[in-house]
């Protein structure tokens, strides 16, 4: 299976272009105790028995675009779906209400180019689960991270304080994991008050950014203006030094011609009265 994830990695990335595998830029990594907070449906399981899945909406490679239902072009075995057992009631604040021994069908099972939600046959595991608009149960990822976990002795300790294990067919394998509630309780409002107190901090930044954004346009519409303005600034000089010029050219137009306007009066007045003398 790692062979064949590793080479559904590479094609993946290789028909993706590299792009489809990107986390968020805002992306943080949380604690399995966190997610399983914001998990929709968490449920410890068996799988009993596994069924191959065709192409379809939840189970592509990026370089299959074809139809749905059409054939599977290239991907072999590689998606399935799992008959599971449920071997405890789910966890407590899930939102599937089924007893401990109900049958459930899982699909989104496989290798896909990105990330993979694999099983064996026979074995049991945490699930972190979804239920889509068509009641179809899938596996939650929250936070893009992994949403089945190997019964190990590890994980149920870490999920110790998420059952109520007297409702276990399987009471004998993880009762010795009884948790101090306490912590548990003081743990899991830790996560939520620190997870809240991170979104609000991202919203914070997020919004001065925003301001910052606005700020900035703003200081550029507030230089555009001021360049227009130094621009008419300077016309208006430049018109104004015209102006004085053509000014101070007519003035001494004015004071040249100024100058001769006694002796045309007086070449007037001679001519008259030399005609008055005629007559």
């Amino acid at each position: 299976p790692v062979l064949v994830l590793g080479l559904v990695l590479v094609l993946g990335g290789r028909a993706g272009g590299g792009g489809g595998c990107q986390l968020p830029a805002e992306w943080r990594p949380l604690s399995e105790g966190c997610r399983a907070e914001l998990a929709a449906i968490i449920v410890y399981a068996r799988v009993l028995a596994l069924h191959p899945d065709p192409y379809g909406a939840y189970n592509y490679l990026p370089w299959q675009r074809g139809p749905l239902g059409g054939p599977q072009q290239g991907a072999g075995d590689l998606f399935y779906s799992a008959e599971i057992e449920l071997l405890c009631d789910q966890a407590w604040g899930s939102m599937l209400e089924v007893p401990a021994g109900s049958r459930l069908n899982l699909t989104g099972l496989g290798y896909f180019s990105c990330h993979s939600h694999t099983v064996m046959q026979g074995y049991a595991y945490f699930f972190f689960l979804r239920m889509d608009e068509n009641y179809i149960l899938l596996p939650h990822g929250v936070n893009f991270q992994e949403a089945i976990f190997p019964d190990t002795q590890e994980n149920r300790r870490m999920f110790a304080s998420l059952f109520q294990f007297s409702n276990c067919s399987q009471a004998q394998h993880v009762l010795s994991f009884s948790s101090d509630w306490e912590i548990q309780e003081d743990n899991r409002l830790m996560c939520s008050s620190v997870q809240k107190a991170l979104f609000e901090e991202e919203d914070r930044v997020k919004k001065l950014q925003q301001k910052v954004a606005t700020l900035e346009k703003r200081n550029k519409q507030l230089r555009d203006r001021v360049k227009k303005v130094k621009r008419s600034l300077r016309q208006a000089r430049k018109n104004s030094r015209h102006m004085e010029l053509v000014n101070r050219k007519l003035s001494e137009k004015l004071s040249s011609a100024g100058g001769q306007i006694p002796y045309i009066n007086s070449l007037k007045q001679e001519n008259s009265h030399a005609t008055y003398l005629k007559v």
